[in-house]
């Protein structure tokens, strides 16, 4: 499990993010107080406060990680 600070500051940057998270089999999560939502739903992402950090939750082996967050490291914070 890997946990990564990231900001979607736009739609579009939503879109993007949900794109590249679905190209992956591992199991992704997104915190932001109290709230989790799947990483891979854009209504859930959608419903949470984009204004503040998020919390990226990666369920998966730290090989598939790796690779995943090279592809988010525009979003990381």
């Amino acid at each position: 499990m890997t946990e990564i600070n990231i900001k979607l500051a736009a739609i579009n940057d939503v879109k993007e993010f949900v794109n590249i998270v679905n190209l992956y089999e591992h199991d992704c999560d997104i915190t932001v107080g109290k709230y989790v939502v799947d990483a891979k739903s854009i209504m859930g992402l959608f419903s949470l406060d984009l204004s503040k950090e998020l919390k990226l939750t990666v369920h998966g082996g730290d090989d598939e990680a790796e690779a995943f967050v090279g592809k988010i490291k525009k979003f990381v914070v």
